[in-house]
């Protein structure tokens, strides 16, 4: 069998560089050209089938695995990493630091980004031992619009020429945990986020006298208590519900009632069934309280990403993985989903894998004070690019292994 080790760390450097070079190009959303134009060229004269998005700058390539070669059900393993940046003004001062104005990759993605080619280059060195077939996701617009959904309608999961049997993503972390330390868990991972608007119609008038008006303020303030409450007396106290009114707008004036308030609310859930039914409750609970006080109420519900869950399988394998390649003592048990959320949900939604994280917060500070991601101040330590590299590359091999036998 191949090093795969030593591949990673014969790599590093160039691993490094590249994730720094990335850093200092940082592009947003799905437009992405020239980080798609890098990724092209660090792929360059790998046996690759390739194909670029349609609708965003999205690179798919395809690995072929010649290490069972009559295999009639060849499996496939999708690797994913996003590369778009934020709209976030850099104050870290490293010499690779964002040359963008405005724009920085405070979320690792360009680490991310060179995990992957990393991947890709460890594999193309092994393929004679690949009982299978790779995808690898370069993925555009995860912090929004959401690129992973875009790539999954243009036929991601299938480019191989069967649907993707498992998929897995590593997510960089600036913080919380000490340098190099693994962690995730089964099941659901990172919360569905929804955006909810609701815009309560009265009818205006002057200040002095509300008696003549139909003032919407304190029917908007009533509706954004009676939310909390709804979230404590219609769902169980182990069923976590976030609903956060972020901004509230009215008038224009102290002595003149508006005839609309706003509400703008992010709403997070951790099951399908608990998102369900918050978005009907908002629904409820807005047309209740403004019919009571003779207003109405305009819900407008703008779906943002699903649930991020983690097939308990994958997961497992996943840990697994991660626990043979690096030690029990570099993985810990993560307790409770985070409330953030991620388009790779689209394509666990679809397919089973595991979704798992790894610090790169730099060692010798303290994670728990440390900023972390999306930060103007977020440092992610690139030492753990390799590593990301290995994983992923390790991930494929076996798990094309444990499927190459046909059932």
């Amino acid at each position: 069998m191949s090093d795969t080790r030593a591949i990673a760390e014969r790599l590093a450097p160039d691993l490094r560089a590249l994730r720094r070079e990335l850093h200092q190009r940082p592009e947003l959303g799905l437009d992405n050209p020239w980080t798609q134009t890098r990724i092209l060229e660090a792929l360059a004269g790998l046996d690759l089938e390739v194909t670029l998005g349609a609708d965003l700058t999205s690179v798919v390539a395809v690995l072929r695995g010649d290490g069972s070669p009559d295999l009639a059900e060849r499996p496939v393993v999708l690797l994913r990493g996003d590369m778009d940046g934020l709209p976030v003004s850099e104050e870290v001062t490293d010499p690779w630091a964002s040359t963008v104005p405005g724009v920085m990759h405070a979320c690792g993605h360009d680490l991310h980004v060179a995990g992957l080619v990393g991947a890709a280059q460890i594999l193309h060195e092994v393929r004679h031992e690949l009982a299978g077939d790779v995808i690898f996701m370069f993925q555009p617009g995860e912090e929004g619009p959401g690129g992973a959904e875009i790539m999954v309608r243009e036929g991601l999961l299938d480019v191989a020429g069967k649907r993707a049997d498992a998929a897995y993503a590593i997510h960089v972390i600036a913080a919380e945990e000490p340098h190099g330390v693994w962690y995730g868990r089964p099941g659901p991972t990172m919360a569905a986020a929804d955006e909810v608007t609701i815009i309560v119609t009265g009818r205006g008038g002057h200040g002095s006298a509300p008696h003549r008006a139909l003032d919407p303020v304190p029917v908007a303030c009533e509706i954004v208590l009676a939310l909390q409450t709804m979230v404590t007396r219609r769902f169980s106290a182990f069923e976590p519900i976030v609903i956060t009114v972020g901004r509230i707008t009215s008038g224009t004036k102290c002595n003149i009632i508006a005839d609309t308030a706003e509400i703008y609310a992010t709403v997070r859930t951790f099951s399908d069934q608990a998102r369900d039914l918050t978005l009907a409750e908002i629904t409820r609970v807005a047309d209740g309280v403004t019919a009571a006080h003779g207003l109405t109420a305009e819900i407008v519900q703008d779906h943002g990403y699903p649930l991020t869950s983690n097939d308990p399988a994958e997961f497992a394998f996943a840990r697994d993985t991660v626990i043979d390649l690096f030690g029990a003592q570099r993985w810990t048990a993560m307790k409770d989903p985070e409330a953030g959320s991620e388009d790779m949900s689209f394509v666990l939604r679809e397919v089973p894998g595991a979704y798992l994280y790894v610090s790169a917060t730099p060692p010798g500070v303290d994670p728990a004070t440390v900023d972390d991601n999306h930060s103007p101040r977020a440092t992610f330590d690139d030492a753990v690019v390799p590593d990301m590299a290995l994983a992923l590359a390790e991930l494929a091999l076996r798990r094309c292994a444990r499927d190459s036998t046909p059932h």
